[in-house]
Protein backbone atom coordinates (compact mmCIF):
# COMPACT_ATOMS: atom_id res chain seq x y z
CA UNK A 1 0.00 0.00 0.00
CA UNK A 2 1.52 3.28 -1.11
CA UNK A 3 0.57 5.84 1.51
CA UNK A 4 -0.42 9.44 0.86
CA UNK A 5 2.55 11.59 1.84
CA UNK A 6 1.58 15.13 0.78
CA UNK A 7 -0.10 17.44 3.28
CA UNK A 8 -2.58 20.20 2.67
CA UNK A 9 -0.90 23.54 2.01
CA UNK A 10 -0.77 25.94 4.95
CA UNK A 11 -2.67 28.57 3.00
CA UNK A 12 -5.55 26.24 2.20
CA UNK A 13 -8.59 25.82 4.36
CA UNK A 14 -7.99 22.70 6.39
CA UNK A 15 -10.50 19.97 5.58
CA UNK A 16 -12.73 18.96 8.47
CA UNK A 17 -13.10 15.27 9.26
CA UNK A 18 -15.83 14.06 11.64
CA UNK A 19 -14.95 10.88 13.50
CA UNK A 20 -18.20 8.98 13.85
CA UNK A 21 -16.66 5.55 14.46
CA UNK A 22 -16.20 4.92 18.17
CA UNK A 23 -13.38 2.46 17.58
CA UNK A 24 -11.27 4.57 15.19
CA UNK A 25 -8.32 5.94 17.14
CA UNK A 26 -9.29 4.02 20.28
CA UNK A 27 -6.55 1.40 20.18
CA UNK A 28 -4.22 3.59 18.11
CA UNK A 29 -4.53 7.31 19.00
CA UNK A 30 -1.72 7.96 16.57
CA UNK A 31 -4.22 7.43 13.75
CA UNK A 32 -5.95 10.64 14.83
CA UNK A 33 -2.56 12.33 14.98
CA UNK A 34 -1.78 11.21 11.43
CA UNK A 35 -4.85 13.00 10.13
CA UNK A 36 -3.93 16.16 12.03
CA UNK A 37 -0.35 16.02 10.78
CA UNK A 38 -1.71 15.70 7.24
CA UNK A 39 -3.30 19.11 7.74
CA UNK A 40 -6.86 18.05 8.63
CA UNK A 41 -9.12 19.35 11.38
CA UNK A 42 -10.26 16.30 13.33
CA UNK A 43 -13.59 16.52 15.15
CA UNK A 44 -13.86 13.55 17.49
CA UNK A 45 -17.10 11.78 18.35
CA UNK A 46 -18.96 13.94 20.89
CA UNK A 47 -21.86 11.59 21.73
CA UNK A 48 -20.08 8.41 22.84
CA UNK A 49 -22.01 6.23 20.38
CA UNK A 50 -22.98 6.17 16.73
CA UNK A 51 -24.45 9.49 15.56
CA UNK A 52 -28.17 9.51 14.93
CA UNK A 53 -29.56 11.14 11.80
CA UNK A 54 -30.92 14.15 13.69
CA UNK A 55 -27.49 14.83 15.17
CA UNK A 56 -25.72 14.47 11.83
CA UNK A 57 -28.12 16.92 10.24
CA UNK A 58 -26.66 19.53 12.57
CA UNK A 59 -22.95 18.68 12.46
CA UNK A 60 -22.23 17.06 9.08
CA UNK A 61 -22.97 20.07 6.77
CA UNK A 62 -19.72 21.66 7.98
CA UNK A 63 -17.61 18.57 7.29
CA UNK A 64 -15.56 17.54 4.28
CA UNK A 65 -15.34 13.90 5.35
CA UNK A 66 -16.68 11.45 7.89
CA UNK A 67 -14.96 8.34 9.18
CA UNK A 68 -18.02 6.30 10.04
CA UNK A 69 -18.88 3.19 11.98
CA UNK A 70 -22.64 2.69 12.26
CA UNK A 71 -23.75 6.34 12.08
CA UNK A 72 -27.17 6.94 10.49
CA UNK A 73 -26.12 8.31 7.11
CA UNK A 74 -29.60 8.55 5.62
CA UNK A 75 -30.51 10.21 2.34
CA UNK A 76 -31.65 13.33 4.17
CA UNK A 77 -28.36 13.53 6.08
CA UNK A 78 -26.27 13.07 2.93
CA UNK A 79 -28.32 15.56 0.92
CA UNK A 80 -27.88 18.17 3.64
CA UNK A 81 -24.09 17.73 3.81
CA UNK A 82 -23.17 20.32 1.21
CA UNK A 83 -19.38 20.15 1.73
CA UNK A 84 -19.07 16.40 2.16
CA UNK A 85 -16.63 14.75 -0.26
CA UNK A 86 -16.19 11.30 1.20
CA UNK A 87 -17.64 8.75 3.59
CA UNK A 88 -14.84 6.48 4.80
CA UNK A 89 -16.24 3.37 6.45
CA UNK A 90 -14.17 2.06 9.37
CA UNK A 91 -15.15 -1.52 8.57
CA UNK A 92 -17.10 -3.18 5.77
CA UNK A 93 -20.83 -3.17 6.60
CA UNK A 94 -22.66 -0.54 4.55
CA UNK A 95 -26.23 -0.97 5.76
CA UNK A 96 -26.26 2.38 7.61
CA UNK A 97 -25.12 4.36 4.55
CA UNK A 98 -27.56 5.38 1.81
CA UNK A 99 -25.30 4.59 -1.13
CA UNK A 100 -27.75 5.85 -3.75
CA UNK A 101 -27.87 9.29 -2.15
CA UNK A 102 -24.07 9.36 -1.93
CA UNK A 103 -23.74 8.42 -5.60
CA UNK A 104 -26.21 11.10 -6.68
CA UNK A 105 -24.20 13.70 -4.78
CA UNK A 106 -20.86 12.43 -6.10
CA UNK A 107 -19.68 11.59 -2.59
CA UNK A 108 -17.07 8.84 -2.60
CA UNK A 109 -17.78 5.94 -0.23
CA UNK A 110 -14.95 3.60 0.73
CA UNK A 111 -14.50 0.63 3.07
CA UNK A 112 -11.71 -1.50 4.55
CA UNK A 113 -12.20 -5.06 3.26
CA UNK A 114 -9.69 -7.63 4.42
CA UNK A 115 -8.57 -5.71 7.49
CA UNK A 116 -10.32 -7.82 10.12
CA UNK A 117 -11.47 -11.02 8.42
CA UNK A 118 -8.94 -13.13 10.32
CA UNK A 119 -9.99 -11.57 13.62
CA UNK A 120 -13.68 -12.31 13.02
CA UNK A 121 -12.94 -15.82 11.80
CA UNK A 122 -10.89 -16.51 14.94
CA UNK A 123 -13.75 -15.37 17.17
CA UNK A 124 -16.22 -17.49 15.20
CA UNK A 125 -14.21 -20.60 15.99
CA UNK A 126 -13.76 -19.45 19.60
CA UNK A 127 -17.54 -19.18 20.06
CA UNK A 128 -18.03 -22.55 18.39
CA UNK A 129 -15.47 -24.25 20.62
CA UNK A 130 -16.87 -22.58 23.73
CA UNK A 131 -20.31 -23.98 22.91
CA UNK A 132 -19.13 -27.39 21.76
CA UNK A 133 -17.06 -28.00 24.91
CA UNK A 134 -19.30 -26.02 27.32
CA UNK A 135 -16.33 -23.96 28.38
CA UNK A 136 -18.27 -21.12 30.02
CA UNK A 137 -20.40 -23.23 32.40
CA UNK A 138 -17.39 -25.46 33.12
CA UNK A 139 -15.29 -22.43 33.98
CA UNK A 140 -17.96 -20.90 36.21
CA UNK A 141 -18.62 -24.19 38.01
CA UNK A 142 -14.91 -24.81 38.61
CA UNK A 143 -14.42 -21.22 39.76
CA UNK A 144 -17.24 -21.74 42.26
CA UNK A 145 -15.43 -24.74 43.76
CA UNK A 146 -17.13 -27.51 41.83
CA UNK A 147 -15.55 -30.36 39.92
CA UNK A 148 -18.36 -31.47 37.65
CA UNK A 149 -17.63 -33.21 34.34
CA UNK A 150 -19.14 -31.41 31.35
CA UNK A 151 -19.64 -33.54 28.24
CA UNK A 152 -19.34 -31.74 24.93
CA UNK A 153 -19.05 -32.68 21.28
CA UNK A 154 -16.14 -33.08 18.89
CA UNK A 155 -15.97 -31.08 15.67
CA UNK A 156 -14.50 -33.74 13.42
CA UNK A 157 -17.00 -34.91 10.77
CA UNK A 158 -19.60 -32.40 11.93
CA UNK A 159 -21.19 -30.38 9.12
CA UNK A 160 -20.50 -26.64 9.20
CA UNK A 161 -22.98 -24.58 7.22
CA UNK A 162 -21.51 -21.23 6.19
CA UNK A 163 -24.06 -18.58 5.21
CA UNK A 164 -22.09 -16.05 3.19
CA UNK A 165 -18.83 -17.18 1.61
CA UNK A 166 -17.00 -13.86 1.46
CA UNK A 167 -13.62 -13.11 3.03
CA UNK A 168 -14.72 -13.98 6.55
CA UNK A 169 -16.72 -17.03 5.56
CA UNK A 170 -13.74 -18.35 3.60
CA UNK A 171 -11.38 -17.74 6.53
CA UNK A 172 -13.79 -19.68 8.77
CA UNK A 173 -13.80 -22.58 6.30
CA UNK A 174 -9.99 -22.76 6.28
CA UNK A 175 -9.96 -22.95 10.09
CA UNK A 176 -12.85 -25.42 10.30
CA UNK A 177 -11.23 -27.74 7.80
CA UNK A 178 -8.26 -28.14 10.15
CA UNK A 179 -10.72 -29.51 12.75
CA UNK A 180 -11.93 -32.08 10.25
CA UNK A 181 -15.34 -30.49 9.71
CA UNK A 182 -17.37 -31.09 6.56
CA UNK A 183 -18.26 -27.85 4.77
CA UNK A 184 -21.38 -26.65 3.00
CA UNK A 185 -22.15 -23.07 2.04
CA UNK A 186 -24.93 -20.82 0.81
CA UNK A 187 -24.08 -17.70 -1.17
CA UNK A 188 -25.65 -15.91 -4.12
CA UNK A 189 -22.17 -15.43 -5.60
CA UNK A 190 -20.47 -18.81 -5.72
CA UNK A 191 -16.67 -18.93 -5.75
CA UNK A 192 -16.45 -22.40 -7.23
CA UNK A 193 -12.66 -22.38 -7.42
CA UNK A 194 -12.34 -21.78 -3.66
CA UNK A 195 -15.10 -24.32 -2.97
CA UNK A 196 -13.29 -26.98 -4.96
CA UNK A 197 -10.00 -26.24 -3.20
CA UNK A 198 -11.51 -26.69 0.26
CA UNK A 199 -14.13 -29.33 -0.42
CA UNK A 200 -17.12 -27.04 0.05
CA UNK A 201 -20.51 -27.97 -1.38
CA UNK A 202 -22.90 -25.16 -2.33
CA UNK A 203 -26.49 -25.81 -1.28
CA UNK A 204 -29.68 -23.81 -0.84
CA UNK A 205 -30.28 -22.09 2.49
CA UNK A 206 -33.05 -24.55 3.35
CA UNK A 207 -30.77 -27.50 2.62
CA UNK A 208 -27.95 -25.95 4.65
CA UNK A 209 -30.17 -25.43 7.70
CA UNK A 210 -31.54 -28.96 7.58
CA UNK A 211 -28.17 -30.73 7.27
CA UNK A 212 -25.78 -28.59 9.34
CA UNK A 213 -24.57 -29.34 12.85
CA UNK A 214 -23.33 -25.77 13.08
CA UNK A 215 -24.71 -22.77 11.17
CA UNK A 216 -22.45 -19.72 11.06
CA UNK A 217 -23.60 -16.40 9.61
CA UNK A 218 -21.29 -14.22 7.52
CA UNK A 219 -23.78 -12.63 5.13
CA UNK A 220 -23.95 -8.91 4.51
CA UNK A 221 -26.90 -7.16 6.12
CA UNK A 222 -27.56 -4.71 3.28
CA UNK A 223 -30.22 -5.96 0.91
CA UNK A 224 -31.67 -8.40 3.47
CA UNK A 225 -35.41 -7.79 3.90
CA UNK A 226 -36.09 -8.77 7.50
CA UNK A 227 -34.25 -11.43 9.47
CA UNK A 228 -32.49 -14.15 7.50
CA UNK A 229 -32.99 -16.66 10.32
CA UNK A 230 -36.46 -16.67 11.89
CA UNK A 231 -39.07 -19.13 13.21
CA UNK A 232 -39.29 -21.23 10.04
CA UNK A 233 -35.52 -21.50 9.78
CA UNK A 234 -35.13 -22.61 13.41
CA UNK A 235 -37.77 -25.29 12.89
CA UNK A 236 -35.76 -26.58 9.93
CA UNK A 237 -32.54 -26.96 11.97
CA UNK A 238 -31.42 -30.01 13.92
CA UNK A 239 -32.26 -30.00 17.65
CA UNK A 240 -28.54 -30.59 18.26
CA UNK A 241 -27.46 -27.70 16.01
CA UNK A 242 -25.53 -24.63 17.11
CA UNK A 243 -25.96 -21.13 15.63
CA UNK A 244 -23.07 -18.67 15.44
CA UNK A 245 -23.55 -15.02 14.47
CA UNK A 246 -20.48 -12.81 14.21
CA UNK A 247 -21.98 -10.79 11.33
CA UNK A 248 -24.93 -8.47 11.97
CA UNK A 249 -27.60 -8.70 14.65
CA UNK A 250 -30.47 -8.01 12.25
CA UNK A 251 -29.78 -11.28 10.43
CA UNK A 252 -31.40 -13.17 13.33
CA UNK A 253 -34.92 -12.79 14.74
CA UNK A 254 -33.89 -12.69 18.40
CA UNK A 255 -37.42 -13.42 19.68
CA UNK A 256 -37.50 -16.54 17.53
CA UNK A 257 -34.00 -17.45 18.70
CA UNK A 258 -35.01 -17.24 22.37
CA UNK A 259 -38.05 -19.41 21.66
CA UNK A 260 -35.96 -21.94 19.71
CA UNK A 261 -33.45 -22.21 22.56
CA UNK A 262 -36.16 -22.58 25.21
CA UNK A 263 -38.07 -25.17 23.20
CA UNK A 264 -34.84 -27.03 22.35
CA UNK A 265 -35.33 -26.59 18.63
CA UNK A 266 -31.58 -25.91 18.60
CA UNK A 267 -28.94 -26.68 21.21
CA UNK A 268 -27.13 -23.38 21.58
CA UNK A 269 -26.02 -20.07 20.10
CA UNK A 270 -22.84 -18.00 20.06
CA UNK A 271 -23.50 -14.33 19.38
CA UNK A 272 -21.19 -11.37 18.85
CA UNK A 273 -23.85 -9.18 17.20
CA UNK A 274 -27.30 -8.14 18.37
CA UNK A 275 -30.26 -6.18 17.05
CA UNK A 276 -29.83 -3.68 19.89
CA UNK A 277 -26.33 -3.12 21.22
CA UNK A 278 -25.89 -3.54 24.10
CA UNK A 279 -28.78 -6.03 24.36
CA UNK A 280 -30.08 -4.62 27.65
CA UNK A 281 -32.97 -6.63 29.07
CA UNK A 282 -32.72 -9.40 26.47
CA UNK A 283 -33.69 -12.89 27.72
CA UNK A 284 -30.50 -14.11 26.04
CA UNK A 285 -28.54 -12.57 28.93
CA UNK A 286 -30.08 -15.08 31.33
CA UNK A 287 -29.75 -18.23 29.24
CA UNK A 288 -27.20 -20.96 29.90
CA UNK A 289 -26.98 -22.41 26.39
CA UNK A 290 -25.55 -19.25 24.83
CA UNK A 291 -22.15 -17.58 24.67
CA UNK A 292 -22.32 -13.81 24.23
CA UNK A 293 -19.59 -11.31 23.39
CA UNK A 294 -19.91 -7.50 22.99
CA UNK A 295 -19.35 -7.19 19.22
CA UNK A 296 -15.60 -7.75 19.51
CA UNK A 297 -15.14 -9.73 16.29
CA UNK A 298 -12.80 -7.16 14.76
CA UNK A 299 -11.30 -5.98 18.02
CA UNK A 300 -7.76 -7.27 17.78
CA UNK A 301 -4.78 -4.95 17.89
CA UNK A 302 -3.60 -6.30 14.54
CA UNK A 303 -6.97 -5.81 12.87
CA UNK A 304 -7.58 -2.35 14.31
CA UNK A 305 -4.15 -1.18 13.18
CA UNK A 306 -4.73 -2.41 9.62
CA UNK A 307 -8.25 -1.01 9.48
CA UNK A 308 -7.16 2.38 10.81
CA UNK A 309 -4.35 2.64 8.28
CA UNK A 310 -6.68 1.72 5.43
CA UNK A 311 -9.40 4.19 6.42
CA UNK A 312 -6.86 7.02 6.74
CA UNK A 313 -5.52 6.24 3.29
CA UNK A 314 -9.00 6.04 1.78
CA UNK A 315 -10.03 9.34 3.34
CA UNK A 316 -6.90 11.34 2.48
CA UNK A 317 -6.77 10.09 -1.08
CA UNK A 318 -10.25 11.40 -1.80
CA UNK A 319 -9.55 14.72 -0.12
CA UNK A 320 -6.49 15.04 -2.38
CA UNK A 321 -8.63 14.32 -5.46
CA UNK A 322 -7.43 10.74 -5.88
CA UNK A 323 -9.12 7.36 -5.96
CA UNK A 324 -9.39 5.56 -2.58
CA UNK A 325 -7.91 2.13 -2.04
CA UNK A 326 -11.30 0.46 -1.71
CA UNK A 327 -14.18 2.36 -3.28
CA UNK A 328 -17.67 0.95 -2.90
CA UNK A 329 -19.67 3.87 -4.33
Amino acid sequence: MKAITQNFALGDERPKILIGSRSFGQAFPEHLTQLEEAGCQVICNQVGRAYRATELLEVLPEMDAIITGTDELTADVINAAGRLKTIAKHGVGLETINLEAAQRRGIVVSATPGAIHDAVADLTLALLLALARKIIPAHLATQAGGWKPFFGIELRNKILGVVGLGRIGKAVCVRAQSFGMRLVAFDVYQDKEFAAQYGITFVSLDELLAMSDVVTLHAAAEGVDGALIGPAQFKAMKPTALLINTARGILVDEYALVAALRQEQIAGAGLDAFVEEPPAGSPLLEMENVVLTPHIGGRTMDGQRRMGEMVIENCLRVLHGQEPLHRVA
